[in-house]
């Protein structure tokens, strides 16, 4: 993953980060609610010798007293020096029990002994503190004493600072265990945004169709809630982002060199030739938007003035006809079949340049009606007749009409609907193509999020130069020319 996916994917799960971050301080701020207050209070011993005054003695005690302090530090959690502390502050438990509460630790380097005394009443932490470093003064001065010394200690435990009563608790530290809990929250909603745009295997960034093919991306169509009541967008509604993403796809479409002058060949015979003006609109699977796409590809085609043919070549599910308000019971089932003439069923869509070739009747061997040689035939004289020919086709993994087909044509269009379609559907998609000897010519990306993060990499394919809708003084929607000539066209 590149640097920008990892903002894409920041952006798209930052509530699920947020979720985490209160959890964690939410956690952390019951922990620390919870917790009983913890007071600490430290007193400081300085360990010295009693020898010469000579700077040789000065010096062999004070290395006798660093070499002593580290003993005199594990002396403070024993019994000796902990069970007078019990009996004068008249504690009622054992020394192993005040062990847990008391520390010692001596600074490398010098002969202090600082001894820590932790309690839930601040007053009693100080006055173990102080307890135990006079205890302790007291067993280490019985433990040097030796009858050489004549009951004369050659070391001496000063106190040189008292414990005093602590004002605040030292545990639980609230503003630590929330800063602890903002952190970890931070990193394991980080961490799961991460794993699930991982786990995700649904198509949502034209990278990861380039990881898949390298046919090129041609186009971005836009989602648009409303496309169930108005699927002929381009006519309907002509300055929105949604037609100009239309009218993109028709200029990349215009440039798009591919099988220019190829032969067609089949059952392996040299049937005709295309001359790259055939393509297949094809899907991974329904519901991808590709009879709508097909549809208004073919308005946007045919608003350049060339003549455009779209057929309904989906011969199992058709539905070209009745998204153009057209009559579909006479098609291109029938041509094939040989029961009608091709002009007697070719309808032109109101007074534009866009022919429609219905499906005709659904047959019972869709396939090898579509692989026939008579189809074959049909493209090439489709191609004489017409500058683009558009054959709306079923999708690619339920049946191979779609692969059959473009195996006579120039290439295949292959819809892929952003965030619904899987990686490993577009894949066996393209490969049932390839499979065939045919190409595909390009992708079209439906239901383009047009908010979100996964919206940044398609405003090229949608401008909107001239806005969703234009308003006269008072509010209104003002119908603009091209709206009432779209009208009267489908009229």
């Amino acid at each position: 993953m590149e640097l920008s996916d990892y903002i894409r994917v920041l952006r798209k799960g930052w509530l699920l980060i947020v979720v985490f971050v209160v959890l964690g301080v939410g956690a952390a701020a019951a922990y620390s609610a919870t917790r009983s207050p913890i007071y600490t209070a430290n007193s400081k011993v300085f360990v010295s010798t009693q020898t010469g005054n000579n700077a040789n003695d000065l010096l062999q005690g004070q290395n006798y007293s660093q070499d002593r302090i580290t003993s005199y530090a594990g002396l403070v959690s024993t019994p000796a020096v902990l069970q007078p502390v019990i009996v004068g502050l008249h504690l009622d438990m054992t020394a192993g029990q005040l062990s847990k509460q008391i520390s010692a630790s001596a600074p490398l380097n010098t002969t202090l002994l600082e001894i820590t005394a932790t309690d839930t009443d601040p007053k009693r932490a100080a006055d173990l503190a102080n307890a135990t470093a006079e205890s302790l003064g007291n067993v280490v001065q019985a433990l040097e004493t030796t009858d050489a010394d004549q009951n004369v200690s050659p070391v001496k435990l000063s106190r040189v600072q008292d414990a005093v009563v602590p004002l605040s608790p030292s545990s639980p530290n609230i503003p630590l265990n929330i800063a602890l809990g903002l952190l970890v929250g931070l990193a394991i909603g980080v961490a799961v945004a991460v794993l699930r745009e991982t786990l995700d295997t649904r198509i949502r960034t034209e990278h990861d169709i380039e990881a898949i093919s390298p046919a090129p991306i041609v186009g971005g169509i836009t989602f648009d809630p409303k496309a169930p009541s108005r699927p002929l967008v381009v006519a309907d509604d002509p300055f929105s982002n949604r037609a100009e993403a239309f009218r993109t796809l028709r200029t990349n479409l215009q440039f798009l060199n591919i099988g220019e002058d190829a032969e067609i060949i089949t059952d392996g015979e040299p049937v005709g030739r295309t001359r790259g003006r055939s393509f297949v609109m094809t899907s991974s699977l329904a519901q991808e938007g590709k009879s709508t796409t097909t549809a208004n590809l073919g308005l946007a085609l045919a608003s350049t003035s060339s003549n455009i043919l779209v057929v309904d070549a989906d011969l199992r599910r058709p539905k070209l006809a009745s998204y153009l308000g057209l009559e579909g019971a006479a098609g291109l089932t029938d041509v094939l079949l040989g029961k009608v003439e091709l002009a007697d069923v070719v309808q032109r869509w109101g007074k534009s340049n866009l022919y429609v070739l219905p499906a005709g009747r659904v047959p019972p061997n869709p396939s090898e009606l579509l692989g026939s040689k008579r189809m074959a035939k049909l493209v090439e004289m489709l191609e004489e007749q017409f500058d683009y020919v558009l054959y709306d086709a079923p999708p690619l993994l339920p049946v191979t009409d779609a692969a059959v087909l473009s195996k006579i044509t120039t290439g295949s269009l292959v819809i892929v609907a952003a965030g619904r379609t899987h990686k490993s559907q577009l894949r066996s998609a393209v490969a049932s193509i390839e499979q065939v000897g045919a190409s595909v010519g390009g992708i079209v990306m439906t239901m383009v999020p047009t908010k979100g993060p996964d919206a940044y990499a398609y405003g090229r394919y949608g401008y909107g130069y001239y806005g969703e809708e234009q308003a006269d003084g008072r509010g209104k929607k003002k119908r603009s020319r091209a709206e009432k000539k779209a009208e009267a066209a489908r009229a």
